[in-house]
């Protein structure tokens, strides 16, 4: 099969590969679009990615397909399903398997940071990962349920209540994606803060109450004009600076959300006394334990907009230009169309 082979630091490469045999309980998946995520950026980068990445390796974790193969003991899904994967597959028999973390897996598989994903014409994985969505749904906004359900578990640490003053920084899609989650959980007053000017009228589109152009504008001050308390801030940028900028612009008793993932290596300054006189909840959000099925049942519901953040599809045989071209950087996201 043809697959986007990542063999080092800047070097991915298209190749024919080998497609193994299924195992009793997997299912071989005929890829027809898989996004780019931030995470691919930092693996192509040699930042790594939540787990360990060992090259070489296709990567690849927001896919959506056709079920082309099933193993002798798979009964949930047959050859013709429409599906989605959930990457991270966890043991179920470790210490955080069997206390409700399973997040922490000792023994996590990760499908496209661990083992072969989705940047290729086939990905195998085992039954219990694989989410049949109905016709309606096509395959470009079934790939996005990976980053909704990594959203949904971002959104429910963030414990948003009605009426919330809810600050969202950075509006790629991963940021387009929460400010319309904070808005259905009961936000009143959403804002973006982001530079990009289309980003900004994007959305107002999408939902947003207010956005801020961090660059030419003060922000505390648009703020302090604004609201009287930001109760929650999700950053979604993955930069130390704007990470430092969330703990300055929270309110009094609000939930800083370190949602983008930043350098492993970087760090920034933080005064525990401005944590305590204004008696923060530093949070974070790491993968997308128990929200997969709850985002297919999102997608099904049509709730969230997608059309505006799937900005470019890009062939197979192109993908490296998405990783290396600054071009791709200022748009939505980007979608790998497979087969």
């Amino acid at each position: 099969m043809k697959a986007a082979v990542y063999h080092g630091v800047h070097d991915l490469r298209v190749e024919e590969v080998p497609v193994r045999e299924l195992k009793d309980n997997e299912v071989k998946i005929q890829v027809k679009y898989c996004g780019v995520c931030g995470t691919d950026m930092h693996i192509f980068n040699g930042d790594g990615g939540c787990f360990e990445v060992h090259p070489p390796l296709i990567p690849g974790h927001e896919f959506s397909g056709v079920v082309a193969e099933v193993g002798a003991k798979v009964t949930s899904v047959k050859v013709g399903d429409r599906v989605s994967g959930d990457p991270n597959d966890m043991c179920g028999e470790c210490y955080y398997c069997k206390n409700a973390m399973q997040q922490f897996c000792t023994n996590n598989v990760g499908v496209g940071t661990t083992v072969d994903g989705g940047f290729a014409e086939y990905v195998i994985m085992r039954e219990k990962q694989v989410y049949k969505f109905s016709d309606h749904l096509s395959f470009k906004e079934a790939a996005m349920a990976e980053p909704i359900s990594c959203c949904l578990h971002g959104i429910d640490l963030c414990h948003i209540k009605a009426g919330d003053t809810v600050l969202v920084i950075g509006g790629g899609p991963i940021g387009m994606i929460m400010l319309q989650l904070a808005k259905q959980a009961g936000a009143s007053k959403v804002i973006l803060s982001e530079p990009v000017e289309e980003k900004r009228a994007q959305a107002l589109r999408l939902g947003a109450t207010k956005t801020i152009d961090p660059i030419h504008e003060d922000v505390a001050a648009v703020l302090s004009d604004y609201c009287e308390n930001v109760n929650v801030v999700i950053e979604c940028v993955g930069n130390v600076h704007t990470q430092e900028d969330a703990v300055h612009f929270a309110g009094k008793c609000a939930t800083v959300m370190f949602f983008g993932l930043a350098s492993p290596e970087d760090s920034f300054p933080l005064k525990p006394d401005e944590v305590f006189k204004k008696e923060l909840h530093l949070t974070s959000s790491f993968i997308n334990p128990y929200t997969f099925e709850r985002a297919i049942a999102v997608l099904e519901s049509g709730t969230i907009e997608l059309g505006e953040l799937i900005t470019n599809e890009v062939p197979l045989d192109d993908i490296a230009d998405v990783f290396t071209k600054p071009e791709y950087r200022r748009t939505g996201k980007v979608m790998i169309r497979i087969s």
